[in-house]
């Protein structure tokens, strides 16, 4: 009953604003909403399942843009004529190189003979990855840079980018998974920390790759143009039928297939994390996360279950980062901050209730709708204190600008009566 309260409160809010501001932004609240409860469902399968302290969500998210681009953009035929063929040779050089000195490194043995033999082979792959890399990116960037400079994608459906916008997370998620996992969870979380921001500095540089601060805009949609409803005869006719405005009404109709699309991941995701936690797996999970060593003793491979559940939880933090670069229909490197994409979703986490899905989603909802909201209060909370004051006054001038800063306190202020009153959320774990 206090989720049922809980959700329809969050809804009923939601709704609330449909009828005070309009269904337009109503809707795309919702449609943020299950985005981020699928985040905010990820995280919870690392922090809540298994213990895992994850703060590079946001490298996670952007790897799931990417996905996005390189599955649903057209390719650029130009650049691959210019040097596409460069680019790839060029990175199938270095992964050859770093594939010999894994083998070269397993088969001499120790000593100073493997040392040089090392020293000799990465250093000579490096020049010749170089050489013939740089050349390609050259030719492909020249490519009418200003609208293009990249290689482009597969020209796929674009429905087909959101689960290989999950595989790229979980890759870069087992590549850090099999070198910090073993360690303590502070180096978890800076190793984490320490990708993210790698990934957003090669999206942000490597131009033949997503055009860089540049950014890839006009990514296929999985639901029909507002424009091509409007001009649709039967659209047309049923909102002259209820008398609706045909602009709007497309507006409305489209962000209702995102919400529909949406919805549909949630609900399979959902299901699947409730089946897991019920399972065997998850009440061993369970158990991993609150004593390892007991957990170990009765021969539980502590480290392989840690990579797993982290590899699963990026993986929908990927699919979530891919859906929303179809929402917005463009990829923007520069957008993806810290306090976005990992400490607001470690907020929906907390908020709702760690451990438990439904309180992670709840939170998804509840702090979303917060984030959207309190800035456009705070501005009209604040002209309505200070209308007594003078124009010119200098104490109107700064509550004014303080009304940027609400979004930041009432996050904290949420928390801090979450964790005062409800400190294992609003949906504690059972």
């Amino acid at each position: 009953m206090r989720a049922v309260l809980l959700f329809a409160a969050v809804f009923g809010l939601i709704a609330l604003t449909g009828f005070l501001q309009s269904w337009n932004v109503a809707l795309g609240i919702i449609n943020m909403g299950l985005i981020s409860a699928i985040m905010a469902l990820g995280v919870n399968l690392q922090w809540g399942y298994a213990g895992l302290f994850n703060v590079g969500i946001m490298g996670f998210v952007a790897l799931g843009g990417l996905g996005a681009v390189l599955i649903g953009m057209p390719p650029v035929a130009e650049a691959w004529a210019a040097g596409g063929a460069r680019v790839i040779g060029g990175l199938l050089v270095g992964l050859g190189v770093i594939v010999g000195a894994v083998v070269l490194w397993g088969r001499m043995a120790p000593g100073r003979a493997r040392a040089l033999a090392m020293l000799v082979l990465l250093v000579a792959g490096f020049f010749v990855f170089r050489f013939v890399f740089d050349a390609g990116v050259t030719a492909v960037e020249a490519v009418n840079s200003a609208t293009q400079g990249y290689l482009g994608g597969l020209g796929l459906p674009i429905l087909i980018a959101w689960p290989v916008g999950g595989a790229l997370a979980a890759a870069a998620a087992w590549a850090i998974g099999k070198t910090a996992l073993g360690l303590r969870s502070d180096y978890l979380a800076i190793a984490t920390l320490g990708i993210a921001e790698i990934v957003i500095a090669v999206l942000k540089n490597e131009d033949w790759l997503a055009r860089g601060v540049k950014n890839v805009i006009g990514l296929p949609r999985p639901v029909p143009y507002e424009v091509d409803l409007q001009q649709s005869e039967a659209f047309l006719q049923r909102t002259a039928e209820i008398g609706a405005d045909p602009v709007l009404a497309s507006s409305i109709a489209v962000k209702l297939g995102y919400s529909a699309l949406f919805a549909v991941v949630l609900v399979v995701l959902l299901w699947l994390a409730q089946a897991a936690l019920a399972s065997p797996w998850g009440r061993m999970m369970r158990a991993i996360r609150d004593n390892e060593v007991a957990a170990e003793a009765m021969g539980k491979d502590v480290k392989a279950r840690h990579l797993q559940i982290f590899i699963l939880g990026s993986a929908i933090c990927g699919l979530a980062g891919a859906m929303m670069t179809t929402l917005d229909g463009q990829l923007t490197p520069s957008s993806y901050q810290p306090l976005r994409f990992t400490f607001l979703v470690w907020v929906m986490v907390i908020v709702g209730g760690s451990g438990n899905n439904l309180g992670a989603i709840l939170g998804g909802f509840l702090v979303w709708f917060l984030w959207v909201q309190v800035e456009p209060i705070g501005i009209w909370l604040m002209e309505t204190l200070s209308a007594g004051l003078s124009e010119g006054s200098v104490l109107r001038a700064r509550m004014l600008e303080s009304a940027a800063h609400m979004r930041l306190f009432t996050m904290g202020i949420l928390l801090l009566l979450v964790l005062r009153f409800s400190p294992r959320g609003l949906i504690p774990e059972r």
